[in-house]
């Protein structure tokens, strides 16, 4: 006979599993946004992409969750918009690198928060990460180096990407802070952060070019990439990223997106042709083998201090 608590373990266990695939397939997608989003940016600028990616999402999950948001306490929606004030910095910085750098070196400087995450994440609680995390992700980063080419071959471009991997890890910490104890679902909470990157985008382009930048003249494609972008690299993505962090660790869920770059190098060499060589292929290898080194760690981890 099974005992209660066995069966408790293994549906934690199975959770936990399908929560990893459900990030890992974000991963997946996300790594196709590099891409899809270098070749929308050929038909409009930095914020109005942001701008029609980001509206689109608060619309659609503001629906969704319009009673909640209309009876959810001010704290609440103050705490998501700090939150999406953080994602818009995040998308400013990533999306302006990406139209001066290669998909290719976006999708995997990105990665870069593999290292950043636990650092911050077992920083800010006054401890050292675990040995294996710190191996696993200077691993990761070494792989990332192969991948672009050495620090030398850096541009502004790569550096707004690794600025952008700096606040993913600060956002994905953040989120765990100040919304694990709150009772906003993941639905509103993605519709508060998309309303504050629209509302910060627009301002910014306001300030910066013209209002009239937003009659965008573009063919399908381009209102085809916007729907992309929003339906599965925005509102499913942060959905299930906000999910992810409200259950497990920012250090799991940060080394699960740290598979990310993978995906991006190598649908942008099938849909953009970018160039793959031999370091390229050793960078990756190296990739696989931090992040799934750094998951090990964090899991052990996590077990042994469920461990009575």
């Amino acid at each position: 006979m099974t005992h209660p608590s066995g069966k408790m373990a293994q549906g934690v266990h199975r959770s936990t599993l399908a929560g990893d695939a459900a990030v890992l397939g974000i991963a997946v997608v996300w790594g196709a946004s590099y891409p899809v989003t270098k070749s929308a940016l050929a038909l409009a600028p930095v914020l109005v992409l942001i701008f029609y990616r980001f509206v689109a999402t608060a619309c659609v999950m503001g629906i969704a969750a319009r009673r909640e948001l209309v009876t959810t306490p001010w704290g609440n929606i103050l705490r998501g918009s700090m939150l999406g004030a953080i994602l818009a910095a995040i998308f400013i910085a990533e999306i302006a690198g990406l139209a001066l750098t290669s998909a290719t070196n976006a999708a995997l400087i990105i990665s870069l928060c593999t290292l950043f995450t636990p650092f911050l994440d077992y920083g800010l609680s006054r401890r050292l990460p675990p040995v294996t995390v710190v191996v696993g992700a200077v691993v990761a980063c070494i792989g990332v180096s192969f991948l672009v080419g050495g620090l030398a071959d850096w541009t502004l471009g790569d550096g707004l990407i690794l600025l952008a991997a700096v606040l993913r890890a600060v956002m994905v910490v953040s989120t765990k802070r100040l919304m694990s104890a709150r009772s906003l679902s993941s639905v509103a909470l993605t519709a508060v952060q998309a309303a504050t990157v629209g509302a910060v985008a627009l301002v910014a382009l306001a300030v910066t070019q013209d209002i009239g930048a937003l009659a965008v003249r573009a063919d399908a494609s381009f209102w085809g990439s916007v729907a992309f972008l929003s339906l599965f690299c925005t509102i499913a993505a942060f959905y299930v990223q906000n999910a992810a962090v409200r259950r497990t660790s920012p250090t799991r869920v940060g080394f699960l997106m740290g598979t990310e770059p993978l995906f991006g190098f190598a649908l942008a060499h099938l849909l953009l042709s970018e160039p793959v060589n031999g370091a390229a292929a050793l960078g990756a290898v190296l990739i696989v083998a931090g992040t799934f080194t750094g998951l090990l760690a964090d899991r052990g981890q996590v077990r042994c201090h469920k461990c009575p």
